[in-house]
Order: structure tokens, then C-alpha cells, then sequence
């Protein structure tokens, strides 16, 4: 009550921020009419000014307000688009790093302009973080022509660069690409053996567009860098064989919420059985240690099985499993899961297995972004995830006005007991619009789903738009013309992605309905009527004459502004029954514009508002109201059979809805619960991970420092000095006498590790020597040995073959250390049960294991280097073939993110040979997703590559 009381006083600490930027807001507009009257030359000449005055002392919040007062102007002539008060406030909260939740519609993509450019100012590079390779490809083609203008340089990050694109990407002013590039980028850069080959700089500045999307949803998977380990996909073909003849509840329980499945002790048995006889099972039972793995196999075919479904978690096309991102229905081609479950699911639909991975390096994106020296975003949604933001990411959200007030209604939601009511509640609202001409937009949480609706619709008399063929929106625009509804639908889901862009700016034409699987991250804006950039693309696509050209394009915009005004107009009379002995029915006037329609809740509030921020941008009328049943996902799994009970006592009868904005609340309290154990679930991985973390920065600064270093000779001595001390004094303990040595013993390793054959055992029986008399003896051998090497090959050599050796010696331990951890955290929870806490457990034996890792390092170069025989150096070390994933360790899944864009730089370290079709011998090594050499046309992997 007195919060409420003050904050109507006072305002809300958001509101008080708002209103500090402005004074600045007044400074940036009163410069205005200065900068306008510039020349181009003159407005770009600002750039070098700003430039200097930091080099003088001057720091970026100094020259923020005439910084931004020349983007402003520069965004007019190159653009035609000028800034907002509202986006100026939006750039000022992204320059103090921080989050601008600014809603749909609001030019987020020009607000960036203006952080972008004046941290761009400081030299340092700023990377501007997109959801997908189109956005990133859009966003600096659009935006680049601003940097362009102002003297600054912009590169792009997307999928299938090679090594000098990415440098010189990397290098420019600014540099726009998708996360995952970004992570893996620095993953892969930790992996090289020489500075000049790494494409990363400096972590200076980066702002997140969609951060919500990219610092919530997508960083509860790590990004992981794998090779292949052996092929075993007879093995799961022979596990999935087994799978139809296990029944559910007697051989094995299934667990939606926690999304687990467990055999039953019958189903155990059964199994057993069934390896027996087919020769799988070792020892007597699968209880047996060398049963794990066969165990681990058998747990990821019965998930794949019960808690993954065709075309809605991924869909099979051209003999693979592609994995359906949940989050916006695309399909997330390349990506795979591990731990043996896209094998189990590969083997489930009866395409060809592929091997498995193992971990050569890893982060999380939580990780990965809190290496920048300042991070910003910029989302629609972002609020209801604040405490999460600002708990891990130190990033306050800012809600930043609108530039014109949100005129959408957004209405209680429906609730009928069965999917069928529910299919047939949402037609009858969609004739309802359609008959008015009124756009409607559909939202589905799955592809599944969408296509179950777009069926219905086509049983009820509906036609699909067919985009693969030319003019497929004439008969949309001919009704439209004529006031008459044409019964047309769009499906925007993964399987139509070429066509995304043209569904979405289609989507607010008189009389359309699009059903879509999510809006998140479209990058394209519905406008009411239609889009003119989109139709003037297409339509003057084949007119060569330009007066021929402007006069269809003015022809377009006339009747896009008559199809806005028909949208406008589409609203809804409604008379409200009054309850008995209650006052005259309530006439309601419902808004035009877009209308949203939800078929279900998503387990996120999140992907609701940002289905209902499609319409209502930019000040326009719009509608959204979602449609559920007791039979949703959501529902269903949190506890809807008490509710449904509850009905049917009060007398529900089929067909009708409960609406109330009670049920509204209880929904938003399901959905916080989810929220809630998701956040646990992130922040539980990311101190795991936390404890990896500090070793991986120990491993790739110790890595860019012997990089840096022109000789490690120092290092590589003091390594076998402290092995040599350590053999010495394992053997020959301190303080007692020379009978108690483990003479033989130290001879038996000294010849082992060093290759010198030490009379050791003659020393030993020198009257009155000591161990440290032994151990400077064994150290002048071992010095000697080495300096002849040094002597025979020369000192260059030495030291280019000591750098090579300990790096490469570093990145494979570290990888089976990595291999460790990964076991070490899947066995650590059982910990638990002995009452000790398993994130503790994990912190010492991860810390032991490192040392362990460092000690083994000593032991490994110095054995390597006083064995090696050298040849000339003339061609660099050899990374091993890489694939990239993103896993998530608490539920076992691995999506393995765009592994083409791994093994793209990999084509510079394979050594370039004139390769025979006919002979594979002149093939060398043939990255998998390349072509085959054969010249079939086929990828590798599907041709002479392919597993039997």
C-alpha cells in the first residue's frame, strides 16, 4: 500500500531513470539544427574529431550527446529514418550497459546505432550479437550504411567463413554475428598453435539483440567444440530393435515434468534377456561395470522413444534427424544431440547413424558474454527474467516508453476441457475476423500443432497459400480489393523457413490468417496492410524502365494505404449479456488491427508477450486472446485433472468456455513455477561450470602466453627440472639412508621418461652421498642430453619443436580432463546421499584433478622432448577435425550447433593435394560435410565417408 503510494508520488524507480536522460535528450535535440546544416564531408569529418578529443582525455559519456546528434543526422541521409526521443533514451541505456526493453515495433535495430557508434569510437572493436545469420547478414548491410557514412568499418560473422574472413570481420570497427559464431570463434581460437591464426580481439563492448532469447533460453546449453569417437551405430540399431517389445508402466516409467525415463526392475530383466540372446551383454548382469555404457545406450533409446516426437522436436528430411528449436519452431540444421541420443533417435527413425563426439573444449554463454568488458542488450520481453539478468549477467533492465501509446486489447483467456472444443472455438473466432477482413495471427508452440490447425482449417473449407509459387498472395490482394474474404491461410513454421520474411510482412494484409509456431526474433515487422518494401521487391522485380518502376511502387503504397484503412476499420461489436436482475446489456466496441490468437500457453510468459507484441506497434489498434484447453501441455502436466473435475460438477457443457481473469492468474503462476525451475536449472549449471571456468582461463592464458614467447626453452627446462625433482624425491624420501632408496625403481623411470640409462645404482653406493648430490647429477645428464639435441638441430629448431611439443602435449590433456569433468558431474550428485554437498565434492576432486592434469603435463614434454627425433618444420601442427555442439548436462541433451562452421576453418590445416576422383588414395583427409572428392555431388558423409 505504501509502495504504491509512493510510487504514484514519486514514480517508479524505472520512471525516475527515464526521466534522468532528459536533460540529454534536450542537449542531443538542441544540437540539431547545428549538425543538419553540415555538409556530408564536414558530418563525417566528426568521426576523426571524436576520435582525437579521446586521445586527449576526453571519455565516451563526454562525447555521447554530439555523438549521438551525428548518427541521428547521418541515419537521416543515408537511412531516411530519423531517432525517436524514445530510441535516443533507448541508446543512452545500451551505452551504460545495460538492457533497453523497448516493445515491437520500436526500431531496436537503429537504437543500437547509437551505443554501436560511439563505443566504436575507442578503436577496441564492438560486436553486435544476432539470433541468426540472416539478421546479422541484414542488420550490418542496413545499419553498415550508417558506420559507412561516418568513416567507420563493419564485418559480419555468419556460418561457413574460413579463418581470413573471420580475421577481417573481427577487425573492422564493428562487427555483427549470431552467438554461437561468437562462442565458438573463441573456442576455436583457444585451440590454434600461433597468434597470427587467431580471429578474435579484444571482449571490449557488445550489445545482445533478443537478449532474453540469448542470455535465458539459449545459455541452458553450453557450447561445446567435439571429435568423433568410434562408429557404434550397429549397436544402437541392435538397442532400438529391443525398444517395441518393453511396455510402459510395467517395464518402464515415464516422467514428463522432469522429462526423465527409468526401466522398472521387470524391464530390467526383460532387457537383460534380450542382450543375452543377442550376444551384447557382458559379465552376468547389467549391473556389472562393464555394462555402463550399454546401460547409458539403452536409457537414451527409451527417451528417444518416450519423450521426443516427430515433428515436433525434430522432423527427418533427406535421411537425417533435424533438430526443431522450441524456442522459435526453426529447424536447427547441422545441430545434433549427444550422449548418444540423436544416435538413439537416428536409429529410432531408421536413417543413417552417425558417430559420436568427444568434448575437445567448451563455455557457456554465461561465461562466454561476462568476458566482455561491457555488455548491453535490447529485447521486447525482458522484465519478467530481470532478477535473473541482474543476477548472473549484472544487467539492469530499463523499460523504455513507447513513442506512441499501445492501443492493443488484450483479452482473458478461453479455457475448454478438450483441444477439440478449443480447434473449434478458435475457427469460429477466425470466421468471425475473416468476415470483417481482419488479419489474425495464430500462434502454435509447435510445428506439430501448427499443422493439426492448419488441417482443421482445410477441412473447414480454408486454402493454403502455396509460397514456393510465383504471385502466390494475388488471390489474397484480389479479395482484399473487393471487400470479400477469400479464405486463405499461411503456415510459418520451420518446413516453409525460406519463406519466413514474406510470410511475416503478409501477415497484416486485409483478410489474412498466419498460423506461426513463434515471433520471437523474426526481424521482420507485420504492418497493418501489408508490407510496400516487400511487395516492391517482388512486384517491380522484372520492370527494367525506372519511370515504369516509381509508378508501380507509387501504385502499391496507394493501395496499402487502403488496405491499412480496411484493418483500421475491422472492429468488433459486442453486446455483454448481463447477469439477472442486473442493469441492460453493455455494448463493447473491440479494436481493429492485427489479431492475435494463442492456441495454448508456452511454458515461458516470455513467448506469450512476444506473440502479443506483434500487434499494437508503433501506436496502431490490435487485439490478442489465448485459447486453451485442460489437454495443453501446460495444463496438463501441472495438475489440470482437479480442474477438470471441478467443471464438470459445475455443469460445463461441451463447447463452452471458462473465462474469468482468475484462471488468467493461476496460469501466470504455473508459468512462474516454470520459470522459477529453469532459472535453477541455468544457475545450478553455471556454478559447475564456474569451477571449469577458472581453470579453462588458467589453460588459454598459459596457451596465448607460450604463444607470445619466441622461446619456451626456460619453461620447458624448469617443467623437467621440477619432473626430475619430483622422480628423485618419490624414490629416494629425504632423510634416510642410502639402503632404504628405491634405487632400481628410480633407474627403471629415469629410463622410461628421460631415455637415459643412468648408472644410478652406482651412485647410490658412493660413500657419503646424499640425495640431493643424486638428484644434481641425474639434472646435469638430463641437461646434457638435451643440449646436444639443441647442438645437432640447431637452436631455431629446438625451440620451434619445444613451442609445438608443449602445446600440443597441453590441449590433449586437457581435453581427457574435460572428458573427466564431464563424468565427474554426472556421478558427483550421488555424493549427496553421504550428506555431503555435491557442488563442494565437485570443487576438490576438479581441483585435484587439475593438478594431476599439470603434474602429467611435466612428465609428458619432458619425456617427448628428450625422445624426440625431428623433421623440418615445415608444415604447422594439425587441429583435430572439430564439430560444434551445445549440451545441457542436467537433462543429458547435446544440440550441436552449425557444424559446418567448425570444420569450415579446418580446410586451411589440411595440406593441398591435386586429388584423383578415381583414386582415394589422393584424397588425404575429407572433412565430413565437404563434397565428395568422387564427384558425386553428395557430402562426404553420405557418399564414400558414410558408416555402414
Amino acid at each position: 500500500m505504501i509502495g504504491a503510494l509512493a510510487r504514484k508520488f514519486f514514480g517508479s524507480a524505472n520512471d525516475r531513470r527515464v526521466k534522468g536522460y532528459q536533460s540529454r535528450v534536450a542537449a542531443i535535440n538542441a544540437l540539431e539544427p547545428e549538425v543538419a546544416a553540415l555538409s556530408d564531408d564536414a558530418l563525417k569529418a566528426r568521426t576523426a574529431e571524436f576520435k582525437a578529443q579521446l586521445e586527449a582525455g576526453k571519455t565516451l559519456d563526454d562525447l555521447l550527446v554530439p555523438a549521438f546528434a551525428t548518427v541521428r543526422e547521418a541515419a537521416k541521409r543515408t537511412l531516411g529514418q530519423r531517432h525517436f526521443d524514445v530510441q535516443l533514451i533507448g541508446g543512452m541505456v545500451l551505452h551504460e550497459g545495460d538492457i533497453a526493453e523497448m516493445k515491437t515495433g520500436e526500431g531496436k535495430t537503429l537504437v543500437a546505432t547509437l551505443a554501436v557508434y560511439l563505443n566504436a569510437l575507442a578503436g577496441q572493436g564492438v560486436h553486435v550479437v544476432t539470433v541468426n545469420d540472416y539478421l546479422a547478414k541484414r542488420d550490418s548491410g542496413w545499419m553498415g550504411q550508417i558506420y559507412s557514412f561516418l568513416g567507420l568499418t563493419t564485418g559480419v560473422i555468419v556460418h561457413g567463413l574460413d579463418d581470413a574472413e573471420r580475421q577481417a570481420a573481427y577487425a573492422c570497427d564493428i562487427t555483427y554475428g549470431t552467438n554461437n559464431e561468437y562462442g565458438f570463434d573463441y573456442l576455436r581460437d583457444n585451440m590454434k598453435y600461433r597468434l597470427e591464426d587467431m580471429v578474435q580481439r579484444k571482449h571490449f563492448y557488445a550489445i545482445v539483440d533478443e537478449v532474453d532469447s540469448i542470455l535465458i533460453d539459449e545459455a541452458r546449453t553450453p557450447l561445446i567444440i567435439s571429435g568423433p569417437l568410434d562408429d557404434r551405430s550397429e549397436f544402437y540399431n541392435t538397442i532400438d530393435t529391443f525398444l517395441p517389445k518393453l511396455e510402459k508402466v510395467i517395464d518402464f516409467e515415464v516422467d514428463e515434468k522432469q522429462r526423465t525415463v527409468t526401466l522398472t526392475e521387470a524391464g530390467m530383466e526383460k532387457i537383460e534377456t534380450l542382450l543375452r540372446d543377442a550376444g551384447q551383454l557382458k559379465g552376468e548382469t547389467l549391473y556389472d561395470v562393464e555394462n555402463v555404457s550399454v546401460v547409458h545406450h539403452i536409457n537414451q533409446a527409451l527417451r528417444a522413444h518416450s519423450l521426443f516426437n516427430r515433428d515436433k522436436d525434430y522432423i527427418v528430411r533427406d535421411d537425417e534427424v533435424i533438430i526443431i528449436d522450441e524456442f522459435t519452431g526453426r529447424m536447427m540444421q547441422g545441430r545434433r544431440y549427444s550422449e548418444g541420443l540423436h544416435q538413439a533417435l537416428e536409429a529410432k527413425e531408421h536413417v543413417t547413424v552417425q558417430p559420436e563426439n568427444q568434448t575437445l573444449a567448451s563455455i557457456t554463454f554465461q561465461n562466454y558474454f561476462r568476458m566482455y568488458k561491457k555488455l548491453a542488450g535490447m529485447t521486447g520481453t525482458a522484465l519478467t527474467e530481470a532478477d535473473e539478468l541482474f543476477d548472473i549477467y549484472k544487467l539492469e533492465v530499463v523499460e523504455v516508453p513507447t513513442n506512441v501509446g499501445i492501443g492493443r486489447m488484450d483479452e482473458d483467456d478461453e479455457v475448454y476441457r478438450t483441444q477439440d472444443e478449443k480447434h473449434a472455438a478458435i475457427l469460429a473466432e477466425i470466421e468471425r475476423a475473416n468476415a470483417r477482413m481482419q488479419p489474425v495471427l495464430v500462434g502454435t508452440a509447435s510445428i506439430e500443432k501448427s499443422e493439426v490447425l492448419g488441417e482443421y482449417l482445410l477441412k473447414n473449407g480454408y486454402k493454403l497459400i502455396d509460397f514456393t509459387k510465383p504471385k502466390a498472395m494475388d488471390k489474397l490482394y484480389a479479395a482484399a480489393r473487393s471487400g470479400k474474404p477469400a479464405k486463405l491461410f499461411a503456415v510459418l513454421n520451420a518446413r516453409f523457413h525460406e519463406q519466413e520474411a514474406y510470410i511475416v510482412a503478409e501477415a497484416g494484409v486485409p483478410g489474412a490468417i498466419t498460423i506461426a509456431t513463434n515471433m520471437a526474433g523474426r526481424g521482420t515487422d507485420i504492418k497493418l496492410g501489408g508490407s510496400v518494401e516487400m511487395r516492391a521487391q517482388i512486384e517491380t522485380a522484372e520492370i527494367a524502365d525506372e519511370a515504369e518502376k516509381a509508378a508501380k511502387i507509387a501504385e502499391i503504397k496507394a493501395e496499402i494505404e487502403r488496405f491499412r484503412e480496411i484493418v483500421l476499420n475491422a472492429k468488433e461489436v459486442v453486446e455483454i449479456e448481463p447477469a439477472k436482475g442486473s442493469k441492460p446489456a453493455k455494448t463493447v466496441e473491440k479494436p481493429g488491427g492485427l489479431y492475435i490468437m494463442g492456441s495454448e500457453r508456452h511454458e515461458s510468459r516470455r513467448i506469450d508477450n512476444q506473440l502479443r507484441g506483434r500487434s499494437g506497434r508503433q501506436g496502431d489498434p490490435g487485439r490478442s486472446k489465448f485459447f486453451l484447453s485442460l489437454e495443453d501441455d501446460l495444463m496438463r502436466i501441472f495438475g489440470s485433472d482437479r480442474l477438470d473435475t471441478m467443471l464438470t460438477r459445475l455443469g460445463l457443457k461441451e463447447g463452452e468456455a471458462i473465462i474469468h481473469p482468475w484462471i488468467n492468474k493461476a496460469l501466470e503462476k504455473a508459468q512462474q513455477k516454470v520459470e522459477a525451475r529453469n532459472f535453477d536449472i541455468r544457475k545450478n549449471l553455471l556454478k559447475y561450470d564456474d569451477v571449469q571456468n577458472d581453470q579453462r582461463k588458467v589453460i588459454f592464458e598459459q596457451r596465448v602466453d607460450l604463444m607470445q614467447n619466441d622461446s619456451v626453452a626456460e619453461t620447458v627446462n624448469d617443467m623437467r627440472r621440477a619432473f626430475v625433482e619430483d622422480l628423485v624425491t618419490k624414490h629416494v624420501p629425504e632423510n634416510q639412508y642410502a639402503e632404504q632408496w628405491d634405487v632400481a625403481g628410480l633407474k627403471e623411470e629415469l629410463k622410461r621418461v628421460l631415455d637415459l640409462d643412468l648408472p644410478v645404482d652406482e651412485w647410490a653406493k658412493e660413500e657419503g652421498i646424499a640425495d640431493e648430490e643424486l638428484l644434481n647429477r641425474i639434472e646435469q645428464k638430463a641437461d646434457e642430453h638435451m643440449a646436444a639435441k639443441v647442438a645437432q638441430w640447431g637452436p631455431d629448431v629446438m625451440r620451434y619443436v619445444e613451442k609445438t611439443i608443449l602445446l600440443q602435449t597441453l590441449d590433449h590433456l586437457w581435453r581427457e580432463h574435460l572428458v573427466m569433468l564431464d563424468h565427474l558431474r554426472q556421478v558427483i550428485g550421488l555424493r549427496g546421499y553421504g550428506q555431503r554437498d555435491p557442488l563442494q565434492e565437485y570443487k576438490a576432486e576438479a581441483f585435484n584433478l587439475f593438478e594431476a592434469m599439470i603434474s602429467n603435463l611435466r612428465e609428458a614434454v619432458t619425456a617427448q622432448l628428450m625422445r624426440v627425433e625431428i623433421v623440418p618444420p615445415d608444415v604447422q601442427p594439425e587441429l583435430p577435425v572439430m564439430e560444434a555442439h551445445k549440451l545441457d548436462y542436467n537433462t543429458g541433451e547435446d544440440e550441436m550447433a552449425f557444424a559446418n562452421a567448425a570444420l569450415a576453418p579446418m580446410g586451411q590445416q589440411q595440406p593441398a593435394v591435386a586429388r584423383d576422383p578415381n583414386n582415394q588414395e589422393t584424397w588425404g583427409k575429407v572433412g565430413r560435410n565437404e563434397d565428395c572428392p568422387c564427384g558425386s555431388g553428395k557430402k562426404f558423409k553420405h557418399c564414400h565417408g558414410r558408416y555402414a
